[in-house]
């Protein structure tokens, strides 16, 4: 069996999970131990791949990503679909070698790496409906509670554990992802905003980068992504002065127009407000299925 399984089969056997915290198990005390010189030399050899499901083809998925292999298939889409399958614990161990390709500008694969530095660290929700969730971020898990609103991975894994430690994870890297803003690509930009938008940012430092970068950022998709990335970060460390800036956003006619949407939906989210009559004005003459199309770059 594999050995997390078998933890899994404890837990199901009524063993407390807090007794598994620091442990082998915790991929969030794992990733934390993981020194910085394995880190920027991937040495891969001194992660405990095996002691999570399916670790064994995230390993290899980030050697062959570091040494310039195809992305497809035996890359990026390995991390990809496991989080798509509900299966991130292993890929959060990926994160940080993912952080260290996509800032390595000479790199071929950067770009590919790049989108899934974060996907473990959202849960993935399906048929979301409450505006409450559509940016759901929970900056503290409590270990006690295997049911909390991550729930569990298809493995039995706690996904909160993993959400936790994959943010712990792009928080401690913040520095090497911050310049990506200022990247030449578009969607490299994108990406680094999607990323960095479930750092821990108690102090504003990310959001000041976001902000920053707004100020001379030409492109109104990339600019539709910094404003959603601001209130992603607003909503897991609120700010009120950040929520009535985004409300500023919508109500902005010289914005554009892919911007203003993106912050109706930000602001939405960030409010228990009725909803007021002159955003759903604003959302029903902006949103057409062209500017749609258009934002489907936004991850």
């Amino acid at each position: 069996m594999d050995p997390t399984l078998a933890m899994c089969a404890a837990l199901v056997d009524g063993a407390e999970l807090s007794s598994f915290v620091g442990g082998q198990f915790d991929v969030g005390a794992v990733v934390a131990a993981i020194r910085p010189e394995a880190k920027d030399g991937f040495l891969l050899d001194e992660v405990p791949w095996k002691h999570f499901p399916l670790g064994y083809r995230v390993r290899e998925a980030v050697h062959l990503l570091h040494t310039g292999g195809s992305p497809v298939g035996t890359g990026t889409g390995v991390m990809g679909c496991m989080c798509a399958d509900d299966m991130q614990a292993a890929a959060v161990l990926a994160v940080p070698f993912l952080i260290r390709i996509a800032a390595d500008t000479r790199h071929p694969h950067r770009a590919d790496a790049l989108p899934e530095v974060s996907c473990p660290a959202r849960a993935r929700h399906f048929g979301i409906a409450s505006r409450g969730q559509l940016l759901l971020h929970r900056s503290e898990i409590r270990y006690d509670d295997l049911y909390d609103d991550y729930g569990v991975e298809v493995t039995g894994y706690p996904a909160g554990w993993s959400v936790a430690a994959a943010r712990a994870a792009i928080t401690a890297d913040t520095a090497l992802l911050q310049p990506l803003l200022d990247d030449p690509a578009p969607a490299i930009r994108i990406h680094a905003a999607y990323a960095l938008a479930t750092a821990t940012d108690h102090e504003h430092v990310v959001r000041a980068a976001f902000r920053t970068r707004l100020a001379v950022e030409p492109d109104p998709v990339v600019r539709a992504a910094l404003v959603l990335a601001t209130g992603e970060a607003t909503r897991t460390h609120p700010h009120p002065p950040t929520t009535a800036w985004i409300r500023e956003q919508w109500h902005d006619p010289t914005q554009a127009p892919k911007v203003r949407l993106a912050a109706a939906i930000g602001w939405l989210c960030l409010t228990d407000e009725p909803t007021p009559d002159d955003l759903r004005a604003t959302v029903d003459h902006l949103a057409t299925d062209e500017r749609a199309d258009a934002m489907e770059a936004l991850p």
